[in-house]
């Protein structure tokens, strides 16, 4: 059995040849060169270089093709054998009436074919039951033993094949009469069985279901109940034509229906009886056509009548008709009623003489069984593929391809492996019971519809890449007619052959084993897509391979004996290698060719969606197998393409157009047709045909001269007849021409006897010219006869090779070699002269040595021609040999003068050959170059030279030839350069070190090195920092020793170029911890007056304010200080940088500015009192009117006007006093009524720039400034501030010292008095106990509002505002009525001088406690402020507001972190949190800055006075006599005693800030 598809074993690989570009461009040289190893396997692929990748020039859109239909099973020779056996035995039981089911045994098919022929081999079916053999059967039929599968294959043997072997065998027709089949003809349209023939109808596209699925499924069996219906069944009996088997189980067809009801019953043929002349009665048995004829007839005949009727037209007694209706088997007739007509042929059969006998007439059409066994064995049709019914385009068909493949495999189609697709392909092909079909664009003639290959011609323009590949020989269009190839020329029509045809395929879709035509060769190239799988068979083994396909499936060639032709039959290749047929395999990939050898038979089939181009072409090679293939055409009769006589003949008639080795091809063949022309036309002179007539058959179409016996096309000659003109005989069948005598027959010929050695001459001596020329050309390059050809000579038998077309053999290479060799030698020795006359101007490089002159001359003399430039040559060596002995002489005479060194090395040079002796002279004279380079470097009197020139001079004598005195002046040096490079190292980590080193030893390191004969960098970067280190000890030596402390810009230059300073310095780090203590005071000092993110220097808020006098001038620097666009106050003071190093200026130009800052203040004054109040209704914005630091006009209620500056400002946009700062009354008492102490003072942020620290504070600054050894700008300033303010106290306190002040002061303490012993008229709220506040820093140290300044103050946190609050602001309120004043008189002598000491003190950037006691009598003596008392509630009121609602926001953050964890308790949570949270009021922040501060001055200094401090103490004693105040340490809400410079009794201090 052969094997099964899961067994399948691919064959093994085909060679594979990847040639070079240099191969590649001679495709028929490489393909011969080649042929030794790929002929032996038939076929082979070759990959073309990487880079050969020709455009796809097919136009896409316009490629429309039918393709072929190919059903898988069908296309293998012996699935095709059991296909057509049981379309055969399908056939037999359908003429009988019944459909034939194939039943499945052990869950397959049985194979019936196989069974049918195994039951043969063992002998038939008689001796196998008689043997009990049906066991054996089974075992070879591959069934697994031991379950009485024997019985069953027994049983299904005897239903169904037996009858119908019986029938082909004739054993039931052992005893009847047969006549012979004669008419092929008849029934000719009968449909054997209702399956369609195979390749007549269009398949579905992706219909897997075979058209035998219906009798590979198994038929119902019938039930009782259909058994009792139906009386057939009943009986078990089988009705139709034929020799039944009872008992088969067999359905019969209903034969009484065989047309339609309204037809009527159709009636056996009438027999005509028709009478001859003389009374006799013939009797005609109805033939084919007569019997349909008369079926027709009766179907209109409205008579009905019986199954088997017989009438008799005339004489019923007439005894010769009587006699034509007797029985074929029993040969009588009576019993007619059981008589049985024949539908087929009429003969007569009685039913009981039927082998097996029926029971009764059967319904419809009967055939006897030798009507039937002529039907079984008609032969079946020929095979072959039908072409489609649709048109595709190449998307329409890919779509379809990949939609198949895709479905089928059920996975992409990329992924599908090959070997999967190559198995499952041969499965399919051997399975009986699955029918794929699928399509194949085969054999699409790109003259018609384009090629592959870009091709020039005349209908689109080429580019130039599109034209190389064009013209490559590798393009299938070209390949055919290249020169070397045979078909170019044949001038017959044979595009089949010369012009490529278009392969479309998909998936399984292949190609059947064949040959090519006249055993040609063949390439294939697939552009594009899946890779198409070969198979392919030498040469050598085609025979065999016919022969086994034969052995297989004699079947299919009985019918069709050029079955291989047909190219439409495949088989299995493992089946072909079980019988020793060698097959190799290959899978062809996009871009690949493969090539096909003659006579080697190949197949395969397309993995998917692909387009592949292919072409025959012949070389010389090829001729004898062509001539084969005419003779085995011959044999076959099988009908030529072209003429290989014609061929032949055209290539001898212009023998020099013809390549050298095709020439002697054609010669030897040419030959061997001439002596069987010879033979041939003995034979007919023999036979006694001597009429000739020369034809030209060329000329003739192909079917007018083909062999009516063998249907070669003639040439040389042919046999004809003046009888009969219609036919010719090739020479080889003169008796098969016709039965005409032979003086009538006549030879017709193309060329004479005589004609065809003149012919063959030709080509001999067109193949015989190269042994002519070789000889000539081995005699020149031997020299055999002793003379030498000159150059003309050998370049005329290179010109003759070259215009005859020699073939590139040995020898013609041998003479290029020597011709090339040769001007190569003339070309050298022509440099050599003109290089010798160049002298000193020669190209260098192109010196040759004496070796190479003296191995130059001997090639010249050595070459087999004559060349006059030997003579040149030899007088340079003569010259060369002269000077070589005088250079001799003068290195022996060593030490000779360098001179004498110099002119010889000179005279060498111009020789143009390189002498051993001058290579010494050139290593003396740089020996002693380099020598004396090096004395004069290393020269005490020299300049050092760097490093780089030290490595250069070593690296220049290690090119030097060594000697004693070199090799002591190189080890010096390198010594010396180590040693240097060493400093070097150690000066550069002293540069680089992090750990400076002392002056002191970077001075050894200095003085070390300074002996080293080598300039050094980093030595020479050491010594010059070491040089500026000494300059800035003597700098800072210089400003210590000064007379008076260096400034701190001073110390900060110095400090900053003695850390750049690669050199470690004492001084350095004493002068970094004075800086950095200057440092840490002056920040101090900025944190003591600064307010925080204050536009201001610290430098500026100490010096007065000299431009104070303009109001817009303030105002628009105080924004230019916002924008960073400002001048300082040191500037407007105009004091330069040099003027700050001088204490006597700086003091000076202070002075200057206090005058200048009172006189601008006085007129600024005047200038904004002058300004319409906001408060007026009829206030408008003008160039007089004021501007708020927010850009607008303050109108309104709302405005506050500034107490030094007199300008007006939105209260909402700056920091305004409190009124509830003042000590709270008592339940029974109304200080509140005591207005003046009021904290109403207001100073605008232009005025007030800093925090104004108390006086005690700045003593403790300037004590902290006494122990600096370094002048600051901002100390001396500050000295200044604390003078004048000291000069100020003093006055104030001289003036409130004097009696007139002092009397006034003792009115408002009484009034005061009174206002506290007098009770309230009603029961006031309660307040509960909350420290008081400074009323003067209260008042006059507000900061500006964060909008417009930085440290904008937050308003009260609401934690420290008292419940009480809102009441007090509701009690002010109503006390406002009754406010009146003023309530002392103040003379204008007490007054003006208290309001001038007011001004001077509101301009210090102190606060003092004389300036509030000032303000306040000042304020006594005044009506009350009604309108700032109001604006002032109104604010506070909404600040408090303000307040309560960012405290229960804070609050309810503060429980939602406390509900998520505890958060809100963590310490360093809260120390994140920003400031505007953390403490949302003034006090807060306040009291915040005021830690900073303590923190900050370290408790350096007096803490500021309280009630209990012995400073505060000394004032009260000054004051209380004049005062009338009682004493104490401690003021609660309900004393009335005026705290007039101690406002804050229980504040701490630190908070006032």
């Amino acid at each position: 059995m052969e094997p099964g598809s899961d067994d399948f074993l691919p064959p093994p690989e085909c060679p594979v040849f990847e040639p070079s570009w240099a191969e590649f461009r001679d495709p028929l040289g490489y393909i011969a060169k080649i042929r030794p190893i790929a002929e032996k396997s038939g076929i082979c692929k070759i990959r073309p270089p990487a880079d050969w990748q020709p455009p796809f020039a097919v136009e896409v859109d316009n490629f429309r093709f039918t393709p072929r239909i190919q059903r898988l099973n069908e296309l293998e020779a012996q699935t095709r054998v059991k296909l057509n056996y049981l379309d055969q035995i399908a056939k037999f039981w359908e003429i009988q009436g019944s459909s034939l089911k194939i039943p499945n045994v052990e869950r397959r098919i049985l194979d019936l074919y196989s069974l049918s022929k195994i039951v043969v081999e063992e002998g038939g079916y008689e001796a196998i039951c008689k043997d009990r053999r049906w066991a054996r059967v089974a075992q070879r039929l591959n069934y697994p033993p031991g379950k009485n599968i024997g019985s069953l294959l027994r049983s299904h043997y005897e239903r169904i094949v037996y009858p119908y072997e019986m029938y082909q065998s004739g054993a039931n027709l052992v005893q009847c009469n047969t006549r012979p089949f004669d008419n092929e003809e008849k029934d000719k349209e009968y449909k054997p069985h209702s399956i369609p023939l195979r390749q007549s109808v269009q398949p579905s596209k992706f219909n897997s279901y075979g058209r035998r699925a219906k009798r590979l499924q198994p038929d119902p069996e019938p039930t009782e109940e259909d058994i009792e219906k139906n009386p057939e069944l009943k009986k078990l009996q089988i009705y139709g034509a034929g020799p039944k088997m009872m008992g088969l189980g067999l359905m019969a067809k209903d034969k009484t229906l065989r047309k339609k009801d309204k037809e009527g019953p159709e009636c056996p043929p009438t027999i005509v009886v028709k009478e001859e002349s003389g009374g006799d009665v013939k009797v005609e048995s109805p033939s084919p056509k007569t019997f349909l004829e008369s079926k027709e007839e009766l179907s209109h005949s409205p008579e009905p009548c019986t199954k088997m009727t017989m009438r008799l037209r005339r004489n019923h007694s007439n005894a010769q008709f009587i006699e034509s209706y007797v029985c074929r088997m029993c040969s009588r007739g009576d019993e007619d009623d059981k008589l049985l007509l024949c539908d087929g042929c009429d003969d007569n059969y009685h039913i009981f003489c039927l082998l097996p006998p029926l029971p009764e007439i059967p319904k419809g059409v009967w055939r006897c069984p030798k009507c039937v066994m002529a039907e079984c064995k008609r032969p079946p049709e020929a095979f072959g593929f039908e072409q489609a019914t649709r048109e595709y385009t190449l998307q329409s068909f890919g779509e379809m391809a990949d939609s198949f493949k895709a479905d089928y495999f059920n996975m992409p189609v990329h992924m599908v492996p090959t070997e999967l697709v190559e198995k499952e392909f041969w499965r399919l092909v051997n399975s009986i019971e699955e029918d794929v079909t699928v399509e194949y664009g085969a054999d699409i003639h790109s003259k018609e519809f384009g090629s592959g290959f870009p091709v020039s011609d005349s209908k689109r323009h080429l580019t130039p890449e599109e034209e190389e590949y064009a013209t490559s020989g590798w393009n299938l269009n070209v390949m055919p007619v290249l020169e070397q190839s045979v078909l170019c020329h044949i001038n017959a029509d044979i595009s089949g052959m010369k012009v490529p045809w278009l392969y479309v395929g998909m998936v399984f879709s292949a190609f059947c084993w064949h040959i090519e035509d006249h055993w040609s060769y063949s390439i294939n190239y697939l552009h594009w897509g899946e890779p198409k799988t070969w198979y392919g068979v030498p040469s050598l083994a085609a025979e065999h391979l016919e022969e086994v396909m034969k052995k297989l499936t004699p079947e299919l060639f009985d019918s069709q004996p050029d079955l291989l032709h047909q190219l439409v039959t495949l088989m299995n290749p493992n089946t072909l290698m079980s019988h020793g047929v060698p097959v190799v395999r290959t899978n062809q990939c996009a871009g690949e060719f493969v090539i096909t050898f003659p006579r080697a038979y190949h197949s395969g089939f397309n993995q998917g969606y692909n387009f592949a181009e292919a072409v025959n072409f012949c070389t010389a090679d090829w001729l004898p197998a062509g001539r084969q293939c005419i003779e085995h055409y011959r044999r076959l009769r099988r009908y030529c393409v072209f003429s290989h006589e014609e061929l032949i003949c055209k290539m001898a008639a212009c023998p020099e157009k013809l390549d050298l080795n095709l020439a002697a091809a054609v010669h030897k063949e040419m030959f061997i047709m001439v002596q069987e022309e010879r033979r041939l036309r003995k034979a007919l002179l023999e036979k006694g045909i001597t009429e000739a007539e020369r034809e030209a058959f060329e000329l003739l179409p192909d079917d007018e001269r083909q062999c009516i016996k063998c249907k070669t096309t003639c040439f040389l000659s042919a046999l004809a007849c003046y009888d009969c003109p219609d036919g010719l005989v090739c020479l080889s069948h003169i008796n098969d021409l016709c039965k005409c005598s032979s003086s009538r027959q006549y030879l017709r010929y193309r060329y004479t006897l005589d004609e065809l050695p003149a012919m063959l001459h030709k080509l001999k001596v067109r193949a015989e010219s190269f042994d002519t020329w070789a000889n000539k050309v081995r005699v020149a390059l031997e020299v055999e006869d002793g003379r030498k050809r000159s150059l003309e000579e050998l370049r005329a038998l290179e010109s003759e090779a070259r215009e005859r077309r020699f073939p590139n053999s040995e020898l013609l290479q041998r003479l290029k070699n020597c011709l090339s060799e040769a001007e190569a030698c003339v070309s050298r020795a022509l440099g050599l002269v003109s290089g010798q006359e160049a002298g000193p101007y020669r190209v260098a490089g192109l010196q040759m040595t004496l070796a190479e002159l003296r191995a130059f001359l001997d090639q010249m003399n050595n070459l087999p021609c004559a060349m006059h430039q030997i003579g040149d040559v030899k007088g340079i060596l003569e010259q060369v040999e002269a000077y070589q002995v005088e250079a001799r002489e003068a290195l022996a005479s060593l030490p000779s003068s360098p001179g004498l060194l110099q002119s010889l090395l000179e005279r060498g040079r111009q020789l143009g050959v390189e002498v051993p002796e001058a290579q010494q002279l050139q290593r003396q004279v740089e020996q002693a170059r380099w020598l004396d380079e090096m004395k004069r470097t290393l020269a005490p009197s020299a300049r050092r030279g760097t490093l780089a020139v030290m490595r250069g001079l070593l690296v220049a004598g290690a090119s030097v030839a060594p000697s004693p005195a070199v090799d002591k002046a190189r080890a010096e040096l390198q010594e010396l350069l180590t040693i240097a490079e060493r400093w070097e190292e150690k000066a550069h980590l002293c540069l680089e070190a992090r750990q400076k080193h002392p002056p002191a030893t970077l001075e050894a390191i200095i003085h070390e090195a300074e002996n080293i004969p080598v300039h050094l960098p980093n030595i020479q970067a050491l010594k010059e920092a070491l040089a500026k280190a000494r300059a800035w000890i003597a700098d800072v030596d210089e400003i210590q020793n000064g007379d008076h402390y260096p400034c701190l810009d001073d110390l900060e230059g110095l400090v900053a170029v003695g850390r750049d300073l690669p050199v470690g310095l004492e001084e350095l780090r004493q002068l970094e911890l004075q800086v950095l203590t200057a440092h840490s005071w002056r920040e101090k000092a900025s944190k003591t007056f600064l307010k925080k993110n204050s536009c201001y220097t610290l430098l500026e808020v100490l010096c007065p304010c000299a431009d104070a006098g303009s109001d817009s001038t303030k105002r628009s620097r105080w924004m230019e200080k916002e924008l960073g666009l400002y001048k300082s106050d040191t500037e407007l003071l105009g004091l330069s940088a040099q003027d700050l190093r001088d204490p006597g200026s700086v003091i000076v130009a202070f002075k200057e500015g206090e005058q200048k800052e009172k006189e601008g203040i006085l007129q600024l004054r005047r200038t904004n009192s002058a300004k319409p109040s906001p408060l007026a209704s009829s206030t408008t914005a003008s160039s007089a009117t004021s501007i708020c630091v927010c850009g607008q006009v303050p109108a309104g209620v709302g405005a506050l006007q500034c107490d030094l500056c007199q300008d007006w400002f939105h209260g909402r946009c700056v920091s305004v006093p409190r009124l509830l700062s003042s000590p709270r009354p008592s339940p029974t008492s109304s200080p509140l009524l005591a207005w003046w102490e009021w904290d109403t003072k207001f100073l605008c942020p232009l005025c007030m720039r800093s925090r104004r620290p108390r006086l005690e504070t700045i003593l403790a600054l300037l004590v902290a400034l006494q122990r600096l050894p370094v002048r600051l700008p901002e100390g001396e300033a500050l000295q200044c501030l604390t003078e004048r303010a000291i000069s100020w106290q003093g006055r104030a306190r001289q003036a409130l010292a004097s009696e007139d002040v002092t009397a006034v002061l003792g009115r408002l303490a009484e009034l005061r008095q009174r206002l506290q012993a007098e009770p309230r008229p009603e029961e006031p709220p309660t307040y509960p106990s909350a420290p008081a506040s400074d009323p003067v820093r209260e008042g006059s140290g507000k900061d500006m509002p964060k909008g417009l300044l930085e440290n904008g103050d937050s308003m009260t946190s609401p934690e420290k505002v008292a419940p009480g609050e809102g009441s007090d602001l509701e009690l002010l309120s109503s006390l406002l009525p009754q406010l009146t004043g003023p309530v002392l008189e103040l003379p204008e002598a007490t007054r003006a001088p208290l309001e001038e000491l007011m001004l001077e003190g509101d301009l210090l950037e102190v606060t003092l406690d004389e300036n509030h006691s000032i303000w306040q009598l000042l304020q006594a003596g005044q009506p009350p402020n009604l309108e700032r008392i109001r604006t002032l509630l109104e604010l506070e009121k909404a600040e408090r507001h303000g307040s309560r609602a960012r405290g229960r926001a804070l609050e309810r953050r503060r429980r939602r972190k406390v509900d998520r964890g505890g958060e809100g308790d963590d310490p360093a949570r809260e120390d994140l949190e920003p400031k505007r949270v953390r403490s949302s009021g003034p006090e807060a922040e306040e009291a915040q800055e005021e830690e900073e501060l303590e923190e900050e001055t370290g408790g350096e200094g007096p803490p500021l006075p309280t009630t209990d401090s012995p400073g505060t103490q000394e004032n009260q004693n000054g004051l209380e006599p004049a005062l009338g105040a009682s004493s104490g340490s401690s003021a609660p809400f309900s004393t009335l005693t005026p705290r007039l410079h101690v406002p804050c009794p229980q504040q701490p201090p630190q908070q006032q800030l």
